[in-house]
């Protein structure tokens, strides 16, 4: 099938006048296969707005590369032995304040718009980064921690990025407008590996220099959200019709997108989280986290410049397959031995997986709420992925000292056969319907 998922309400002419004739296509039921075909591309100023929104999204990502790549590290640094097994407790804390923010996040954006949302968060990922080197250089694991909370707010506003994109561009280049946004993360995965790799030891303490580039990042992202043309918070789009937040989590296609996102970021989490330490546990030198680190990346958002022509071309629940087969696919390269290759390799085909997953889970979730129920649909989602990922984080780095890398293989496996059973219930039990009200 050619062309893009087309809008809410763009199927029916308008929502009102489809739910006035009884064709509620706000309710999950829509067919996010069915496409239409369309002609030229995207509107210029849509265009500039996402490319914009890209690079935020890019140098946002690039600062949580950075934690994933050294807090666990330089917490190393600072600790005894015996607190080893605790070394991702900052980035733990860190999916912990994206849990507890993505609520109040997005209920701010709600009431004062999008670029007042995104430009306190990314006021907040400055006073993290800023304690988060306060912390190192005086020797306190828990002012490392209390750090991580400030970025995880940073990272909660950041994760909306693929929402707002929608609402900037047409309807029928939903797929587009999140792909491309998420595909900024290419330039993540150059900038935070570079800045991992070379700052560590520009001065002592080690990592200071790192936290403090995180500072940089968080300001140019402040300055670029003030050139994007947001669409203004309105009224309606918080007093219009809403259903009660269950009714919207318990829609069939709600929950398979929901699971498809928690399981394709904690999975992705638990993997990435523990494979610096993993390297170094191994034998191999910890230059190579970086290394390893940006080959993950370019994988998970490489393929963001086509993933949303191939949702369109082949529908959202082929793609979440093909993602889960990648994933599987990673596992089986990490068990077949601990070399650089085997490493880069593994984490290359989870950032691939990854993609594939969480974009079609995001496309479909953007199909099962009406405009103003996105707040809470929005925010529930994002609290439960990173309800996920705070636990995978935490868990990582136990499971790695307690029981090895080929463990943390086999749970990450586990997790992927029940996103497997999920969607493949789901298409059983619900087979395509027509898109179109009757």
């Amino acid at each position: 099938m050619n062309g893009t998922v087309q809008a809410k309400g763009d199927q029916c002419g308008d929502e009102n006048g489809c739910l006035a004739r009884g064709c509620d296509r706000l309710d999950g039921s829509i067919k996010v296969e069915e496409t239409v075909v369309t002609s030229g591309g995207m509107p210029r100023r849509a265009m500039r707005n996402i490319t914009l929104l890209a690079i935020c999204q890019a140098l946002t990502q690039s600062s949580n590369t950075l934690m994933n790549a050294s807090a666990a590290l330089a917490v190393l640094t600072i600790v005894s032995p015996d607190m080893r097994m605790w070394a991702n407790l900052p980035i733990t804390m860190q999916h912990f304040g994206v849990m507890l923010s993505v609520f109040p996040a997005s209920l701010l954006m709600m009431r004062r718009g999008r670029k007042f949302g995104f430009r306190s968060g990314s006021a907040m990922g400055m006073v993290g980064a800023f304690f988060l080197a306060i912390g190192l250089g005086m020797g306190s694991f828990p002012v490392m921690c209390v750090a991580g909370l400030f970025l995880g707010c940073a990272i909660a506003n950041m994760q909306l990025y693929r929402f707002a994109a929608v609402e900037l561009a047409p309807g029928h280049f939903r797929a587009q407008a999140i792909s491309y946004v998420t595909a900024g993360g290419v330039l993540a995965g150059i900038v935070g590996p570079s800045l991992a790799r070379f700052t560590p030891d520009l001065w002592l303490p080690t990592f200071q220099a790192t936290f403090c580039a995180v500072i940089g990042v968080h300001a140019i992202v402040f300055v670029v959200l003030g050139f994007i043309e947001f669409p203004p918070a309105k009224a309606e789009d918080s007093t219009g019709p809403q259903r009660p937040l269950l009714e919207i989590v318990t829609q069939p296609a709600y929950m398979v997108a929901c699971a498809g996102a928690i399981i394709a970021f904690g999975v992705m989490s638990f993997v990435m989280a523990a494979s610096p330490l993993a390297i170094v546990m191994c034998g191999l030198d910890k230059t190579e986290a970086p290394v390893t680190i940006f080959v993950h990346t370019m994988g998970m958002f490489v393929p963001a410049f086509f993933t949303g022509h191939l949702i369109a071309r082949h529908g959202v629940f082929k793609m979440m397959m093909a993602g889960i087969a990648l994933l599987v696919a990673g596992v089986a390269v990490a068990l077949m031995g601990t070399t650089e290759w085997h490493f880069r390799i593994a984490l290359c085909l989870n950032g691939v997986g990854w993609n594939f997953l969480f974009v079609g889970a995001t496309t479909l979730l953007t199909t099962t709420y009406r405009p103003a129920e996105r707040g809470k649909a929005q925010a529930f989602n994002d609290f439960m992925v990173f309800g996920t990922t705070t636990t995978a984080s935490l868990m990582a780095s136990v499971v790695l000292e307690l029981n090895g890398w080929a463990a943390i293989n086999y749970v990450a496996l586990g997790l992927v056969f029940i996103a497997f059973l999920v969607i493949g219930l789901f298409r059983l039990r619900h087979p395509a319907r027509a898109s179109a009200c009757p």
